[in-house]
């Protein structure tokens, strides 16, 4: 039983499906924040469909890089430490959470979020989260399931390469 239940185990946790799982597959939903122009690029279906401006942490150290999975999402997030509800014109989250698992932690302190600050995209500025145009991240929002990975790099690279390296475009 366990002979055959092994190679079923090891391709389920294998499998793109599987948060904890390899890079993206080419062809597979994949972000990438690139913190030196601070400019998110979504790839699919082996290309790079569109690049925006965000804004990350106000320090390099804020807004943590590495390869991350999505984890959670929610329509008008609440935020937390000023207790303001969703959906409210006071909420520095705007429109859209995309949450994700960076730092060890469960995507609900580190994510791809609107604004009500519109003139901060493009700037250093948040406490390490990703914040881009509220248009931006409801249009992105349906486009990318929980279990899609997040690259979050300084890099002078094109988006191309790196998603070419982490092997989103084949």
């Amino acid at each position: 039983m366990i002979k055959i239940l092994s190679p079923i185990l090891i391709a389920f946790f294998l499998s793109p499906l599987w948060p904890l799982g390899p890079n993206p597959l080419p062809g597979h939903p994949f972000v990438i924040v690139n913190k030196s122009n601070n400019e998110l690029a979504f790839i699919n279906e082996n290309k790079v469909q569109t690049v925006v401006s965000v804004g990350t942490g106000k320090t390099q150290e804020l807004t943590p890089e590495g390869l991350f999975t999505i984890t959670v999402k929610a329509k008008d997030p609440y935020f937390r430490k000023g207790n303001i509800p969703g959906g409210d014109r006071a909420n520095p989250l705007g429109a859209r959470w995309i949450g994700f698992d960076a730092l060890e932690t469960d995507g609900r302190t580190y994510g791809i979020h609107g604004t009500n600050q519109p003139a901060s995209i493009g700037k250093y500025v948040s406490q390490g989260c990703i914040r881009t145009q509220n248009e931006v991240v409801t249009s992105l929002f349906p486009l990318i399931p929980l279990g899609t990975k997040v690259l979050v790099i300084s890099s002078k690279k094109s988006f191309e390469a790196l998603a070419q390296e982490n092997g989103a475009i084949k």
